[in-house]
């Protein structure tokens, strides 16, 4: 009984080095194909615990940027889309613009929804706040709107300003006065 007992134990302590020895065989095998996809900064081997390091700061890297491709993709969208809806003069949003036509800036384009105005406003790199700060003066001073919301975001050499106003529900006299008023503003400029 001892003699069986001592060969199942035997048995068992080699099958668990067996197949301790393939799962550290696979895993070196994992690391390898890690370091493999990794960008080769240095020419003398990495340890495996600097394979990893070296593995989740690239992995992070990456993360951001996709997060800034991403970003991208969505202000060149809006940008398009923009561009269409101004060269068009509906509100079909599309991105198939024809982008060998020089920009004249700046632009304005006003959308009501409700009691809300949406002024979107497109202005080249050197003239990013001059119009802005006049609209928000011509809105809040001149015609008692009330800002809700203002933004802006950069790509390339445009300035892409957004700003929601809401204007008084019985006041239909104003809106138009706004919507005049603001091209006039940024008529007299083109």
């Amino acid at each position: 009984m001892d003699q069986s007992h001592s060969n199942t134990s035997q048995s068992r302590s080699a099958d668990r080095k067996t197949i301790e020895k393939n799962r550290r065989i696979q895993m070196k095998a994992l690391y390898s194909e890690l370091n493999s996809l990794l960008p080769q900064t240095s020419r003398e081997p990495l340890t495996l615990p600097d394979q990893l390091d070296e593995a989740a700061s690239y992995i992070k890297k990456l993360q951001v940027n996709v997060e800034k491709k991403r970003e991208r993709k969505r202000k060149l969208l809006a940008t398009a889309a923009f561009d269409k809806l101004n060269s068009s003069g509906s509100s079909s949003m599309s991105s198939s613009v024809d982008i060998s036509v020089p920009r004249r800036l700046p632009k304005i384009e006003i959308q009501e929804t409700g009691s809300i105005l949406h002024i979107f406003l497109v202005t080249s790199l050197e003239h990013k706040f001059m119009f802005y700060h006049e609209i928000i003066r011509v809105l809040t001073e001149e015609l008692g709107t009330e800002i809700s919301h203002a933004g802006y975001s950069i790509v390339d050499d445009a300035v892409f300003h957004t700003i929601h106003s809401k204007v008084e529900d019985c006041d239909y006299g104003a809106r138009s006065r706004i919507y005049e008023r603001l091209k006039k503003l940024v008529n007299s400029v083109n």
